[in-house]
């Protein structure tokens, strides 16, 4: 098996603190959160890095010449809309790379994990079949559990070749 490439265990302390700090977070957001559907979010048009600059610029000749601005366009939204978005975009991008950190961890130590319990049920497996005690049921509790395909897959599959 290849060496152990995450083997400095994160504290319950540490986790427990980062549960803290994302309760708190969302409880700061709360009062201005406003769920959205999957549709919803995918019918919205995104501002993104290539659109940011043209939101930036409208807004800025929006607010110097409001003589200018259709009678429908309300500027003190606009204005909270893009304090909003801009500011939190900042937040968001480091939440972002917090997430990245994370999932590396996550993805790492899970890999590993498995690995690990790969290594387990292949030495059982051949425990069994040395006829070693208690191996047997060891096998058989992990055999049902076994992430493999399943026995119907496997007859569907053999069935379309």
């Amino acid at each position: 098996m290849d060496t152990n490439v995450h083997s400095n265990a994160i504290p319950p302390e540490v986790t427990e603190a980062l549960h803290e700090k994302i309760r708190e977070i969302n409880a700061l957001l709360a009062p201005y959160a406003t769920p959205l559907t999957a549709q919803e979010r995918r019918d919205l048009p995104a501002i993104g890095d290539k659109t940011l600059g043209f939101v930036e610029k409208a807004f800025e000749y929006a607010k110097e010449n409001t003589d200018l601005c259709p009678g429908f366009l309300d500027l003190a939204a606009f204005s909270i809309d893009m304090k909003d978005a801009t500011g939190l975009r900042v937040i968001r991008n480091s939440l972002n790379q917090a997430f990245e950190v994370i999932d590396d961890i996550v993805l790492l130590a899970g890999s590993e994990a498995y690995q690990s319990a790969l290594a387990f049920y292949n030495y059982i497996k051949l425990l069994v079949s040395q006829d070693v005690p208690r191996a047997k049921t060891i096998y058989e509790e992990l055999k049902k559990r076994f992430p493999g395909r399943s026995k119907s897959k496997k007859d569907a599959d053999a069935n379309t070749i």
